[in-house]
């Protein structure tokens, strides 16, 4: 795959990669948008042609590094094997072995994937490689939250932007239902794992409840989705820690929790975003644009409450759901805020 088809909706990240390449490529990047936007895609590319650049064969070399995994020796991809980035694999395949000289050609290039998943103690150990890395790495983080990234990270790294994908780019890659495809392609905003996640049924029982405003289902929903990410990172972590891994009790359980509580933060807000797109669509039908939609297999029953409905109405109702999310941002009462939320709701919409 080459740089081009790799970012083939990418157009800005394609023409700075390809200019990087043709100018000579910094020892740092921070590749930076939302999931499934082809960052992955594009850093393994790259890679294949910093490395080919210097080698004997260079097909050869962008052929194996193309791989996945790949068997290229001075091509380093590291990957979270549980909730974060173990710390000591950070420092052992990444901080020392850039001390070593390629083994092959003249380049070696690292790529650390969802680099946010790094604790600080890992980021703050990288930061000296980043500062002064040998003259023949590369390195690549990749980060669909790169606000989690110590400043000094970001700062060290130059940033490549990819934006989110056209939802007819997933229409072609997600199966099932066209208008309920179509529907999670625009609801995801450009996030091919929440497109994806839409379409399961947890998806589905979330988007139910948001649609119907009914807050105390949309909670335990949460809840039941943070308790299964709770239970999936305790064992995964307590796997890592049979294995060998420097865990106590403790810091598995403390973890664990930490991401129960993300998830369900995540599908808290998730819930309120498909809310503020409900009242959003039934501004658009009432106003006689049913074409902008985004839910787009429920126009019938948009159509329904949109009937001799003011447009200023729902519009005003998404902007008291976006109010309701920030305050959620400021750790206000879940219950209070969202029971607050559909008295407001239901006395406008009256």
């Amino acid at each position: 795959m080459s740089i081009a088809e790799a970012t083939e909706h990418q157009r800005r990240a394609q023409l700075v990669l390809e200019a990087a390449l043709e100018g000579g490529p910094s020892h740092a990047y921070l590749f930076r948008g939302p999931r499934g936007s082809g960052k992955r895609a594009a850093a393994r590319a790259f890679a294949a042609e910093i490395l080919a650049a210097s080698a004997e064969d260079a097909a050869e070399a962008r052929r194996r590094a193309m791989l996945d995994p790949s068997p290229h020796p001075d091509l380093v991809w590291l990957a979270p094997s549980g909730a974060q980035h173990l710390v000591e694999e950070v420092r052992e395949r990444v901080i020392r072995a850039s001390a070593y000289r390629p083994f092959e050609g003249g380049r070696r290039v690292f790529v650390v994937e969802a680099a946010e998943a790094m604790r600080d103690e890992s980021q703050n150990a990288l930061l000296k490689t980043l500062e002064e890395p040998p003259v023949f790495v590369h390195l690549i983080l990749l980060s669909s939250e790169p606000a989690a990234l110590l400043e000094t990270i970001v700062s060290r790294c130059q940033p490549i932007d990819f934006a989110p994908l056209p939802a007819e780019a997933f229409e072609a890659v997600l199966e099932g239902d066209p208008d309920e495809v179509a529907a999670a392609a625009r609801l995801s905003a450009g996030d091919l794992e929440l497109a994806r996640l839409l379409l399961t049924e947890r998806g589905r029982e979330i988007r139910a409840e948001a649609i119907a405003m009914d807050w105390k289902g949309l909670l335990k929903a949460a809840e039941r989705a943070g308790e299964d990410a709770e239970a999936a990172v305790r064992e995964a972590l307590e796997a890592e820690r049979e294995a060998g891994a420097k865990r106590s009790a403790r810091e598995v359980a403390d973890e664990a929790k930490r991401a129960g509580r993300r998830r369900r933060t995540e599908l808290l807000d998730l819930g309120l975003r498909l809310t503020a797109s409900w009242f959003r669509d039934l501004a658009a039908l009432a106003a006689g644009a049913p074409d902008v939609a985004y839910n787009r297999d429920r126009l019938p029953e948009l159509g329904e409450q949109a009937a001799g409905l003011d447009p200023n109405r729902p519009r005003r109702a998404a902007e008291l759901v976006q109010d309701t999310r920030r305050r959620l941002d400021l750790n206000v009462s879940e219950e209070l805020a969202l029971e607050a939320l559909v008295v407001r709701l239901q006395r406008l919409l009256r």
